[in-house]
């Protein structure tokens, strides 16, 4: 045997057991989707292009979730009826850039378009380069304008069943049922109101869209539950805030439970 030969055998046996070591890596568990439910509200709205590309020309749809609101961003029109309850799977944009994080330290501003396209791709996995490129413009553009109000990339969007509604029902009844007809409203000042959180986050960090972080006054309508009913105010970071995650001793008028109009400080913590 001629030592090119041999060198030859020798490689091949390497290459052969290397292979037989070789252990086939598990593919990793995609990232379940998000899904979330609630009453439709079906707008007109004068936003231009951008806004009637995200029902594909359609009306702007929208999906109210508890005190939150989500922009549905459906890829071929869908037509939705207005007040009905609805079921929708995808992508909470929002949240998603959250979860990735800046790793420009915002050097290139916010969203970023590589954040973008990893929101969309996870979304829709099967569209054309040309399709990607464009919807990813869109979920930029309209993250960029308004960042704290929440974009929901649809995969799928049904009616709710009559279960579903009738859960979502009684669990609304539960804040509801200290609520009648007159209820009174009452304004307290917020230096006041600041005395009756039970619970809440007292500082909370910046959000990627404002790093600097500050400090904000939020108009809001606390129920007789003592949970955040409505907030009163347009204020991005305002906006941004959980209320879920608030609540506050009753309020009593006359010996009977009272709705309050106040406004709550929060304190946003600068990122680093």
């Amino acid at each position: 045997m001629t030592s090119n030969t041999r060198s030859f055998c020798i490689f091949g046996l390497a290459l052969a057991g290397l292979a037989g070591c070789a252990t086939p890596q598990p593919k990793q568990a995609s990232k379940p989707l998000d899904k979330i439910q609630g009453k439709a509200q079906v707008l007109v709205e004068s936003g231009g292009a951008t806004d009637a590309a995200l029902n594909a020309g359609g009306p702007s749809i929208y999906l109210w979730v508890g005190e939150r609101r989500y922009r549905l961003f459906l890829k071929t029109h869908v037509e939705i009826v207005h007040g009905d309850q609805y079921v929708a799977e995808g992508v909470d944009a929002q949240k998603a850039i959250e979860e990735i994080g800046d790793p420009d330290q915002g050097k290139n501003g916010y969203p970023l378009e590589a954040s973008c396209q990893r929101v969309v791709n996870r979304a829709w996995t099967n569209l054309s380069f040309d399709d990607t490129d464009a919807t990813v413009s869109l979920v930029r553009a309209r993250v960029k304008r308004y960042p704290a109000r929440l974009l929901f990339l649809v995969t799928r969007i049904r009616p709710a069943t009559a279960a579903e509604i009738s859960a979502l029902s009684a669990e609304s009844a539960k804040d509801t049922a200290a609520e009648g007809e007159g209820t009174p409203e009452i304004s307290v000042p917020a230096g006041k109101q600041r005395a009756s959180l039970i619970d809440g986050p007292a500082v909370l960090t910046a959000p990627l869209w404002q790093p600097t972080g500050g400090t904000v006054q939020c108009k809001v309508v606390i129920d007789t539950a003592g949970k955040i009913a409505s907030l009163e105010t347009g204020a991005q970071l305002c906006e941004y805030v959980h209320w879920s995650e608030f609540r506050f001793k009753p309020a009593i008028r006359a010996g009977h439970p009272a709705r309050v109009d106040t406004e709550v400080e929060v304190k946003f913590e600068p990122r680093k």
